[in-house]
Order: structure tokens, then sequence, then C-alpha cells
């Protein structure tokens, strides 16, 4: 007779898993080498498992990270907390905390990120920091002694306080309600706004400081309508990133995991940026392309060689057509209308061989180098 297989009591959170994995096991050698000048000021912009992959990584690059979270999650443990705690949302947040740990690998580290199939699978620190929000009347305050408990190398800042809901239509004009359902539309969404429980929403003050000193802003990676595009329809947070003296990177993403992008082209991901407030201060967007562009013409050579970016999508493989996964596309054209727009296109091979969702931690640390040099450079 066999033996009953029980469930896993304990288990690592999804977010540090997969890719992310990867990535917490190649920056500790990466980290070896030699950082960039320090002095430099980086604002990462986000939520989900994206934003911690631009966090550990400028980090390893030497710059002073901090990053600045959307707060319309309402899935998982996070949507649990909020309808029966009441509490700010938590799971982004702990993400990005983790993210910032001087030792990942540190005990406490590694169990703040543990879920708990005895407890609903609530993740350690959505816990801890639902408690602490509790306890000490203040969530930022529950953030700082979660910072400190794992020894974070930069701040984490909420982009508002105030309880909000994500709307949203999509393509085919249909109209969903909370960022849950919304990331996984059936087609792709065309606009998305946050509902305040009190009407007016407040921007978080230290968020909005944080990004006006920012020398580099990073948006993404990570879901464009549904942890990206929620920081920037908080009020003052696009005001900040103008009157800011940093440049803005839009890392978009590699390929399509969830319905809320679906077939979109990164040109397309570009525009519903600029639709929702960013036009005219995207300064570099790196997107991946792994394959070299073939020209129309010689005068379309010349200026593909220009524009520094020959690449072409790769194709559908059959794995990637099962798993629901489309690769961002990037044409020759596109890269060329999205350079008149305004932003500098770095196209690189991005892709994690293994996990072709997610940036390869040394391709993405050498186009983050390569950025930091880019902003120096014009700051002289």
């Amino acid at each position: 007779m066999s033996p009953v297989r029980r469930r896993q009591p304990f288990r690592v959170d999804p977010s540090a898993t997969a890719a992310f994995s990867a990535l917490r096991d190649a920056l500790p050698q990466l980290d070896r080498a030699r950082p960039a000048e320090g002095g430099l000021r980086a604002v990462v912009i986000g939520g989900g498992t994206g934003a911690p992959m631009s966090i550990r990584t400028l980090l390893s690059l030497g710059a002073e990270t901090s990053a600045v979270v959307a707060m319309a999650d309402d899935g998982g443990s996070t949507g649990i907390l909020r309808e029966e705690a009441d509490v700010t949302p938590p799971g982004d947040i702990r993400k990005c905390i983790a993210a910032f740990a001087r030792d990942p690998s540190d005990p406490l580290v590694r169990v703040f990120k543990y879920r708990f199939a005895v407890a609903r699978d609530h993740a350690l620190g959505n816990l801890l920091l639902a408690g602490l929000e509790d306890a000490c009347g203040s969530f930022p305050e529950a953030i700082a002694i979660c910072e400190r408990l794992v020894d974070a190398q930069g701040h984490v800042y909420p982009s508002t306080l105030d309880h909000v809901t994500l709307e949203a239509r999509t393509r085919d004009g249909r109209y969903l309600d909370g960022q849950a359902v919304a990331c996984h539309s059936k087609t792709a969404l065309d606009w998305v706004a946050l509902r305040g429980e009190r009407g007016v929403i407040e921007p978080y003050a230290p968020a909005l400081e944080a990004i006006r000193q920012a020398d580099l802003v990073v948006l993404g990676p990570g879901s464009l309508f549904t942890s990206i595009i929620p920081n920037l329809l908080v009020p003052g947070v696009v005001d900040a990133i103008r009157a800011s003296r940093g440049r803005v990177l839009f890392v978009c993403s590699l390929a399509d995991v969830q319905g809320e992008t679906w077939g979109l082209t990164a040109r397309e991901h570009l525009e519903a940026l600029f639709d929702h407030g960013m036009a005219g201060l995207v300064d570099y967007m790196l997107v991946h392309a792994p394959e070299p562009l073939r020209a129309s013409s010689p005068a379309d050579a010349r200026a593909s060689r220009a524009i520094g970016a020959d690449a072409a999508p790769a194709p559908l493989e059959d794995r990637q057509l099962a798993a629901g996964v489309r690769p961002v596309s990037i044409t020759y054209q596109d890269l060329v209308a999205i350079q008149a727009a305004g932003p500098v296109v770095l196209a690189r091979d991005l892709a994690d061989p293994e996990r072709p969702t997610w940036h390869a931690p040394a391709a993405l640390r050498e186009a983050l180098g390569d950025v930091i040099k880019m902003t120096r450079a014009r700051r002289r």
C-alpha cells in the first residue's frame, strides 16, 4: 500500500522561485564584480514579481535604490487580508522588502517569504505586515520594522496609503473590477483607473520625494496594467517624475503570461504608458530582441545601426503555446516609431534560456549598467 502524500505545510512564495531563484543564485556572484561608481539614486516603480528583479540588479550595480509599489493588489493572500482584516495590501510590499535584504539566504529572510498551507496559504511576511500595521497604527512603520528585520539595503514606499480598487476596460469594450480579475482578462486591456474608498486618492508624500530625488526611474519589469500603471494613476506620481532630474527607463516585459497584455507589441506597451500620463517622459526603453533584423533597404540598415537594435521576435515554441506564453514582439518599423516618439531603444537578447518569460540576470544587469552609464554622461 503506497503512503498517503500529505500537502507540504510550508513552501517558498512563488515570487522567490523559478526565475527569482535564478536571480538570487546569480547575483551573489555578480555582486562581487566591481560595482558602478556610488552616488546614483534609483527608484523602481512597479509591483508583483518584476520589481524585485530590478531592485536586486540595481543594488548589485552599487546604485542607492528605493521602490515605489502599487497598492491595488486584491488577489490571493493579500486579497483575503484586505477583505477580512481591512489592511493595506501587503503582498507586493513584502516581495520588494525581501529583494532589498542584505543576505537573501538568511533564514529570517527565507521564512519571511514562506507560505503556510495550514493558514490558508498566507505568506508570513504578509501576516507580519498586517499585524504590525495594526499594532503600530501605521503601515509605513510596519514596513520600516520589516526592513530592519531583513537588514534592507533600501526603502520601500507604497504609492498611496488609501485603499484603492483597480477598474479596467478591455480592448473589446468590457469593464472589469479589481486587479485580480483584470490581470486575467481574456483579452488585452485598453484602459485602467483607480477608485478610492474615500473618493479622493492621496499620494504617499515620501514616495513622491523619492521619485523627485532620483537620477534614474525604472518602470518594471512587470505586469503593465496591474503593477506598473496603477502607480502612475495616483495623483502626483507622474508630476513627481516630470519634476525629477532623473532619466526614465521602461523595462518592457518579455512575454505575455496573463491576459491583460495578450498580443500587444512592445510599441503598444509604450503607447499604453503614454495613454496613462507618461507621454514625453520616457528616455530609454529596454526590449527583448534575440535575432538580427533584416532591413528592407540600405537606408533602413543604416538607420537600424544608428538605433543600435537589430532585432525581430523569436518564433513561438510548442511548449510556450501549451503554457499560454506569447513573446512580446518588436519589429524594425515599431522600433523606428518608438524612437521617433522620444525613447532611446536598447534591444538585447534578455530572456533566461530556461525561463523564457523572465529576464536573464546577467543580461539585465549589463543593460541596466549601460543605462546608468548613459545617465551619468547626460548629467555631466
